[in-house]
């Protein structure tokens, strides 16, 4: 009976997705695979025979992710599943910054036993008025899952869309809407748009990257969404921005102890993919890719390892190779299955910066000697037996 622990609540509708070849347990050190949501696993030591770790959301800072490389598990995330939900809160956001909806709701509640309030409501209304974003130019940093239903939800909306990715998918550049207009440099969304909302994932490269020289190119006025990650911007430049009005408003789902503190930014709880079917999808996903690669090797959304799928296994046998991206690799595994009289019919080989992963399919089953030889390799990480 193969085991899966859930590290938080996941939603049924992901669970009832395991197999009768599976089950759910409260003990991690018998687990083969995990489910998480926001737990952080840091701190945590790994049991021996864990194999995967899914996360039930996109992002993956709460997972040592080069450790558990190094350990040969394999970590999933599930991209796109709550896509919805977010880009449904961003067109929020774009509403509560055009519009002080925030200040009038405020307002009625500091007026609430007014007996005279529908009358004092038509006189106060004019300090919140707004404006419309139909019309106006919003550039989409990232287009991704989620930056891609943005920039296609918004053009409907009437707004000119800029969108920006130097590394867009062929199925995203599909998806997008042929209004978007896709620019090539980053600088052009900086100085023309009037709001800009940021998409990208956090790396070294865009941690910070919305800061003082982002926003002196900015038109004064503008407003910024950030429904990624709370460290995409420079939030001690963000506080300058506002305060001289270069920056109109600042939307951000990060609350934290100096977005809270920012005067003239609308700070959400992280609500963005605060929806049950958002939860349900995530769920699903994330059972669905850690038991396909339980199942059959296959790795779908790894952000540790390179995606990797065979489908399921018609051959006698299935061996899957976690290993690190070095010369010979390839020649050390298919020699030591040779030298076991052992008979590769299919075979797949990914690599991903430092590591890689080797599938193969075999006319003949291995003996225990060739597995032992293929985990003394210098640099394998892992070998399975999947079939």
């Amino acid at each position: 009976m193969k085991k899966i622990h859930c590290l938080n609540e996941i939603s049924p509708c992901g669970t009832a997705l395991l197999s009768e070849e599976y089950a759910l347990t409260d003990n991690i050190k018998e687990a083969d695979g995990v489910l998480v949501r926001s737990a952080s696993l840091h701190e945590m030591e790994l049991p021996e025979g864990l194999l995967a770790i899914a996360r039930a959301g996109a992002g993956v800072n709460n997972i040592p992710l080069d450790g558990c490389a190094a350990e040969g598990v394999v970590v999933f995330n599930t991209p796109g599943a709550n896509a919805n939900g977010v880009k449904e809160l961003v067109i929020a956001g774009l509403l509560l910054a055009s519009r002080d909806i925030t200040g009038g709701i405020e307002w009625c509640k500091a007026n609430k036993d007014d007996e005279n309030i529908a009358k004092a409501a038509e006189k106060a209304k004019k300090a919140f008025a707004g404006q419309e974003i139909k019309g106006k130019k919003l550039g989409v940093i990232g287009l991704g899952a989620i930056g891609a239903e943005v920039a296609n939800a918004c053009s409907s909306l009437g707004m000119e869309v800029y969108g920006y990715d130097p590394f867009i998918s062929v199925s995203a550049a599909w998806g997008l809407s042929r209004s978007v207009k896709h620019i090539t440099s980053l600088d052009s969304i900086y100085k023309e748009c009037d709001y800009i909302t940021v998409h990208v994932p956090l790396m070294d490269s865009t941690k910070g990257m919305i800061n003082k020289a982002a926003f002196d190119m900015m038109k004064d006025g503008a407003v910024i969404l950030n429904f990624a990650r709370d460290i995409l911007v420079n939030e001690e430049d963000m506080a300058e921005a506002l305060k001289s009005g270069k920056v109109k408003r600042y939307i951000t789902d990060f609350p934290n102890p100096t977005s809270v503190h920012l005067e003239g930014a609308i700070v959400i709880p992280h609500l963005g993919a605060s929806t049950e079917e958002s939860e349900d999808n995530c769920a699903k996903m994330a059972v669905e890719e850690i038991t396909d690669y339980i199942d059959n090797g296959n790795i779908r959304n790894s952000v540790n390892f390179p995606n990797c799928d065979m489908g399921v296994c018609k051959a006698a046998s299935r061996i899957a190779v976690l290993h690190l991206n070095i010369p010979n690799m390839i020649g050390q595994i298919t020699g030591t299955l040779a030298a076991g009289n052992v008979n590769i019919s299919d075979m797949t080989n990914k690599s991903r910066e430092k590591y890689a992963y080797t599938l193969l399919d075999l006319e003949n089953a291995p003996d225990a000697m060739s597995i032992q030889k293929l985990n003394a390799i210098k640099g394998v990480l892992r070998v399975r037996v999947i079939k």
